[in-house]
This record gives structure tokens, C-alpha cells and sequence, in this order.
């Protein structure tokens, strides 16, 4: 197995609505907030794991391409190995070789025929501008929004609680590589990377999607240098 090459894609993420990634909260806070986002811990900013998009990208394609199974786990070998579909099998193919391949198997043949994961998520720090115009305009990084659910009898509002967001304008350094192994055809991957991070604009990236949240878009995209940004904006991730 040979590395030829890395392809580095850097850019930012922008928030088109509040952004919420929980930081797993162990304890309730009377009068506080209810649910906090997760936040460096030296610098107390909020930041995007890498993780999280990883995940997200990842299900969406497999959802995108038809390998979305009933148990909500990533497509895994003995999927990929059943799928009777060629051209639906080439592209689960490539999503395993982006992602790796679960841990149902390990032998040879996953090595020969998929090889090493060849995408790294890098976690998405607050932008230090962004972080300035806040401070010079005394402003918080998060937002405070109260929820509720309303009864469908009396029509009042119960359970209020307080969610915590970094909120819409915000944005955060976004940084992607992917490594060409072997006989990696960059033309046969990178569409899939870009239907992939068009999905997750299309989409919602974090909890609570369905209510609004999470609404991004990536922008000043570049390929090792090189404006891309262009190439995601015109991406057509389903046949008009």
C-alpha cells in the first residue's frame, strides 16, 4: 500500500441558524441552562468536532446512494459484499474507502480491496475575527433559546427549558484531508466528497435539524490552494 498524495481542502463554515452540539451535560442546572454546546476547554469557545461532521456526511451519503439500513449503523463489508447492484456496489466501494469499513471484519481482503480510511476530519475552531467583532461589540459567543412543548388539549405551553446556541453568522475554520492510496483515481472519489459536503448544506449538521437548527454552508472552499468553491456550488448531488 502506497501513499501518492494529500489532498487538502480548507475553507469555513458558516451558520445560516443557531448551531447546537451538546457537550453532554452530567447535571441540571436549576435557572440555567438546560442543555450548554461543547466548548474548548482552554478557551471556553465553541467549536464544531469533526466527529460530527464525519458522521453526518457519512450517513447522508449512504442515505443519498440507497445503503441506509433499518438499524440507522454505517454500511458495512457484508453489505457491501451482498449488494447485487454494480453500480450501487461501486459507490458503497468508495464510501467505505473514504470513511473505513466497520468493525464486522478484518482480514486480507478487506485491506486489498477497500485499504486505509483515506479522509481525516480536523475539529472546526470559532474563527478569531469573528471571535474580535463579538468582543469589540460586547456580545456573547452562544445564545440562550427557550423551548417548549405546547399542549395539544389546552393549548398552553409546558416543560420550558433552555437550549444553548452558537448563533447564525458565526463561522469556523474547516479543514478536510484525503489521502490517494495505491491506484486512487482522484476523478472517482472527489465527486463523492463534494455531493457529500453539499449534503450537509442541504441538510442540518448537529441536534435538533428538524426544528431549524444547524443550517450551514461552506465557504472560501479551497483544494490545496487552489479555489473549489465554485466546483461545490455548481455540485448536483440528485439527477433534475
Amino acid at each position: 500500500m502506497q501513499l501518492n498524495t494529500i489532498l487538502q481542502y480548507k475553507g469555513q463554515i458558516e451558520l445560516l441558524s443557531g448551531l447546537h452540539i451538546g457537550s453532554g451535560d452530567a447535571e441540571m442546572k436549576i435557572g440555567g441552562i438546560d442543555s450548554t454546546v461543547i466548548k474548548h476547554p482552554y478557551t471556553n469557545a465553541p467549536y464544531i468536532p469533526g466527529s460530527s461532521i464525519k458522521g453526518k456526511m457519512r450517513s447522508m451519503l449512504e442515505w443519498s446512494v440507497g445503503s441506509f439500513n433499518a438499524k440507522g449503523s454505517p454500511v458495512s463489508w457484508t453489505e457491501y459484499q451482498n449488494e447485487a447492484d454494480p453500480d450501487k456496489k461501486q459507490q458503497i466501494k468508495y464510501i467505505l474507502q473514504l470513511f473505513g469499513v466497520s468493525g464486522d471484519a478484518n482480514n486480507d481482503e478487506i485491506g486489498r480491496e477497500i485499504g486505509a480510511t483515506r479522509l481525516s476530519f480536523w475539529d472546526c475552531q470559532m474563527d478569531q475575527n469573528w471571535i474580535k467583532e463579538r468582543d469589540d461589540n460586547n456580545q456573547l459567543m452562544t445564545e440562550s433559546k427557550s423551548e417548549n412543548s405546547i399542549n395539544r388539549i389546552t393549548g398552553t405551553a409546558d416543560n420550558p427549558r433552555f437550549i444553548e446556541r452558537v448563533p447564525a453568522g458565526a463561522r469556523f475554520d474547516f479543514s478536510l484531508n484525503v489521502k490517494l492510496i495505491n491506484d486512487d483515481q482522484p476523478d472517482q472519489l472527489k465527486p463523492l466528497i463534494f455531493s457529500g459536503l453539499k449534503l450537509l448544506e442541504m441538510d442540518a449538521l448537529g441536534g435538533s435539524g428538524s426544528r431549524g437548527y444547524g443550517k450551514i454552508r461552506f465557504i472560501h472552499l479551497t483544494e490545496n490552494g487552489q479555489p473549489v468553491q465554485e466546483q461545490l456550488d455548481n455540485t448536483q448531488v440528485f439527477a433534475r
